[in-house]
């Protein structure tokens, strides 16, 4: 197989089927050593204002590989999603691992020879494309891994990429200060950033190959100690048929999961991207100035960490209660809790931060429970595809969200206090009702969507052979 499809054998599908006895608590450290790395695009910000800084250039244009790379993500797993089943997660994961660190690499260059368009280049598109594909590749090794519990499996590796940042973050902070790169400097100095750039790039390619030098797919057949699939029939959303890439996309039940992440995310990021100022807004006047930029900065840190440990709890608990009833929480409840911020947020700062913390957990949550729920309707035959097309649905939402809150924000500048907030929440509460009638609309897929499982057996053959 490998001269035939021109990859080198190390990285073919064979080559890492699991031996007999294989741990299977291996795989999750292998997709966290890729995601915790690719998470550090969340921490994008403590470059801006050195480049803004160092390389003369202003907040849109510092935003620019940031904003690049959340679309190339999106795109490159809808248009790689098949080839990464087709090839196998170390062959997706060593292109992952390439992209992502020669977007770096490109960066360092770019801001060494001071032509921004490479820093734009390099980490947005060229990274961005890594992004993606390293989404995507251990999803559906994880789920085929885990057929008894995935939404805690892949709960823990997509709470790597929430988490890249909190480690991202004070790390990039610290270098850029060690090499007279840091805003706060009198002069800026370009090569120190540069340096850092390059610094990332080699110590992510360390780090993300320990994730495809560790990842194993399961032997044909194999399954978890004790567990019986029929079990599962008990939940008649949970399938054991099998749907193409190709024709999941033709279904209602993808477009409607559609609709339930890109709102869901919506919600979210329109209170993480602005969670600031937002801050500052609704408690201006009740806390003291000195206090109130460092206040409204740990909110910031807070609500990262809810980001990061909602895809981990919430994801889990839907192995217990089901993938419908958990969005059903994320949905409802989350439209109920921007209700109450709306009413009392700005009286009350315990109730702000708990609707805010909970709001940020059913948002990274969504992330982490959305392929398990892909794997319940469409099987595993091609979850890392049809997981890839769905990713479209954040791109949008990660424009959504943001535009929806400053755009309104900008209009109501003459508006003091919370208040300048409240058109915005009322289109959340909409746009997650919408969501939550969406999620009750998902019924288990028509048969006649179904792929032969001939087919299915016949293709898993001739790629193991």
């Amino acid at each position: 197989m490998a001269a035939a499809s021109g990859r080198p054998g190390f990285l073919t599908r064979e080559r890492i089927v699991a031996p007999p006895g294989w741990s299977r608590w291996l795989i999750p450290p292998a997709a966290l050593a890729v995601h915790l790395s690719i998470g550090q695009v969340y921490a994008w910000s403590a470059f801006k204002a050195s480049l803004e800084k160092g390389m003369d250039i202003g907040g849109v244009a510092s935003a620019l590989p940031f904003t690049l790379g959340i679309v190339m993500l999106g795109l490159s797993a809808a248009v790689f999603g098949t080839k990464v089943d087709a090839n196998g997660p170390r062959w997706a994961m060593v292109v992952a691992s390439s992209c992502f660190v020669a977007g770096f690499l490109v960066a360092s260059l770019g801001v060494y020879t001071g032509q921004y368009w490479l820093v734009v280049l390099g980490y947005g598109g060229i990274g961005g494309i890594g992004l993606g594909i390293g989404y995507i590749s251990p999803v559906s090794t994880l789920i085929k891994w885990f057929p008894d519990r995935p939404g805690l499996a892949t709960g823990i590796a997509i709470m790597g990429f929430g988490g890249g940042a909190l480690i991202a973050n004070p790390w990039t902070s610290s270098m850029l200060t060690s090499f007279g790169a840091a805003a706060s400097a009198p002069e800026v100095d370009t090569d120190g950033i540069a340096l850092a750039f390059l610094i990332h790039g080699v110590v992510y390619a360390v780090f993300m190959s320990l994730g495809w030098l560790l990842i194993r797919v399961p032997a044909e057949g194999w399954k978890p100690a004790g567990w019986e699939p029929s079990a599962q029939k008990d939940n008649a959303m949970i399938g054991r048929s099998n749907v193409s890439a190709a024709n999941a996309i033709r279904t209602p039940q993808f477009w409607l999961l559609w609709i339930v992440l890109c709102f869901n995310v919506t919600a979210g990021i329109g209170i993480l991207e602005k969670a600031n100022p937002i801050f500052q807004d609704f408690f201006r006047d009740s806390t003291p100035a000195e206090t109130l930029t460092a206040a409204a900065v740990a909110f910031v840190s807070v609500l990262s960490l809810a980001n990061m440990l909602g895809r981990f709890i919430w994801s889990s608990v839907s192995d217990l209660v089901g993938r419908k009833n958990i969005y059903r929480l994320y949905l409802g409840v989350g439209a109920l809790l921007y209700v109450l911020l709306t009413l009392v947020g700005e009286t009350s700062k315990p109730v702000f931060l708990l609707c805010s913390i909970l709001i940020l957990s059913f948002y990274g949550a969504g992330f982490a429970t959305v392929p398990a729920y892909l794997r319940d309707l469409f099987g595993t035959y091609q979850v890392g595809a049809i997981h890839g097309r769905l990713l479209t649905a954040w791109s949008t939402a990660g424009v959504l969200g943001p535009v929806i809150v400053n755009a309104i924000a900008d209009a109501r500048a003459d508006v003091a206090g919370p208040a300048k907030y409240t058109p915005a929440f009322l289109i959340m509460i909409v746009l997650l009702a919408i969501g939550f009638a969406a999620n009750e609309l998902i019924r288990p897929v028509a048969a006649r969507w179904h792929e032969p499982e001939s087919t299915v057996r016949g293709e898993r053959t001739e790629v193991q052979t």
